[in-house]
């Protein structure tokens, strides 16, 4: 029930592990799949996390992650809120193994030091950008080389980005209506900003927790003038379809006379699973938004990538939205360094994904909590989630204490609930998670469980 500790797997489990083992008529045909998107849009509703988070999990402590107050009065939700951020902070910083190191428990030095070895990405001395010229149009070329596009244009963040490309489509086609998944980052992440701000109409393919389907597409009951496309959906677990079936998509799509625009901000660790180059995947849309911080680990950006004539119009309603800035040198180099360095590793961080994946799995079952899930079992990015049939404060807590006692992080972003006496959480690997072997995963995990059961 609501408020225990995860039951370890025997015949007296408690009656939450037991309704997660056998689902009631309520929640009979409800995958855990589809119980963590439900949950996880909850709690992206209750606010734009992710818009003020990076990849690595710096957003706003949900509910699921917070402490009981000693005293008889709960403190405020905000100090709450800080604590526990700080607390999170103190023990990344002080960890000595971590699956990923996020951007926001780093220093201001720490992240400075992200240019060290500019020079060799750009020529320092030249003179500086001024209103997207210089090393900006630089990063804009090398982005558009990389998706095999005629051009791309930098913008400060993905919001603005693809609003800009929405509203440019929407006038050329005459519709704008943009077909989308209700999970998707604008209708979860965006305050509705598509309709507000820039004249569209999303409406949704589907909620489901998985990605739209070719019949969805096709089958649907309104013309639409464009079809976005987010690779990997990030809600239900970054999913990615199959190469097949993402190509049936767009092909449904173009059946409808519609334009394609790839979500792409995380479509840079994709090639793994597709099996496909950058170029290849991109090469299926009629645009592209791509981040720069989220996987590549920049100081912020993102660049939309298409037609050229597409590009220039682009640039004429980023001007219009405020995103003219003055000087972006240390965002467009930091983005330089990210896909000097952070890209070519991106397939390594997909793979080991997929070790710890299975050890996390291993580690569970052999400590006497088979309910666990990662999902997907095979993670399609170097990022996948893991759920557990407990309380999600319980579980934030056991993550906390394994990193303040033995000085290794396993989880290290925030656990929300997702239903009663269920909690999930999202777990990304990067360069220090290379160092991790299936063994250490697994004691690691047996660790998390001995403190979360006892």
């Amino acid at each position: 029930m609501p408020g225990t500790r995860c039951a370890r797997h025997h015949p007296g489990m408690s009656d939450t592990a037991e309704q997660a083992e056998r689902p009631t008529r309520r929640t009979a045909g409800r995958t855990p799949e589809r119980t963590a998107a439900r949950g996880a849009t909850e709690a992206a509703r209750r606010g734009p996390a992710e818009e003020q988070a990076g990849p690595a999990g710096d957003q706003a402590e949900p509910a699921g992650d917070r402490e009981e107050p000693a005293g008889e009065r709960a403190e405020p939700a905000d100090v709450t809120r800080r604590r526990l951020r700080e607390r999170r902070v103190a023990v990344h910083r002080d960890a000595r193994r971590v699956l990923a190191r996020p951007g926001f428990i780093t220093t201001l030095r720490e992240r400075i030091a992200l240019l060290q070895g500019a020079d060799g990405l750009y020529d320092l001395d030249e003179p500086s950008d001024m209103y997207g010229n210089g090393v900006v149009a630089a990063l804009e070329d090398r982005t558009a080389a990389l998706l095999g596009t005629e051009a791309a244009a930098f913008f400060p963040t993905g919001t603005m980005a693809q609003q800009v490309a929405l509203r440019c489509w929407a006038g050329r086609t005459g519709n704008p209506t943009v077909a989308l998944h209700g999970l998707s980052h604008p209708e979860v992440h965006e305050r509705h900003a598509f309709d507000r701000l820039s004249g569209l109409r999303p409406v949704r393919l589907t909620d489901e927790p998985r990605p739209p389907t070719a019949d969805e597409v096709r089958g649907f009951e309104e013309p639409f003038g464009a079809l976005m496309l987010e690779l990997p959906l990030r809600e239900p677990g970054y999913l990615l379809p199959t190469w097949e079936e993402l190509t049936e998509v767009v092909d449904a799509a173009r059946e409808r006379d519609a334009v394609v625009h790839f979500d792409g901000a995380r479509l840079w660790e994709c090639t793994v699973h597709f099996g496909r180059p950058l170029a290849e995947i991109a090469g299926l849309a009629d645009s592209v938004y791509v981040s720069f911080y989220k996987s590549l680990k920049g100081y912020g950006g993102a660049a939309l990538a298409g037609p050229r004539t597409l590009i220039e119009e682009a640039r004429a309603w980023r001007h219009r939205y405020g995103g003219q800035v003055f000087q972006q040198f240390p965002t467009a180099l930091s983005a330089l360094a990210g896909l000097e360095r952070e890209l070519p590793r991106l397939p390594e961080y997909v793979a080991h994904a997929r070790v710890v994946a299975a050890a996390l799995r291993e580690g569970f079952a052999a400590a006497g909590l088979p309910w666990a899930r990662v999902h997907p079992e095979v993670p399609h990015t170097h990022e996948f989630q893991v759920w557990l049939p407990c309380d999600a404060d319980d579980a934030g807590e056991a993550a906390l204490r394994q990193g303040e006692e033995t000085g290794t992080v396993l989880f290290s972003r925030a656990w929300d609930p997702v239903g009663p006496g269920i909690a999930f959480t999202e777990v990304g690997v990067e360069a220090a998670g290379l160092e991790w072997t299936a063994e250490d995963v697994r004691a690691a995990a047996a660790d998390f469980a001995t403190r979360l059961t006892a």
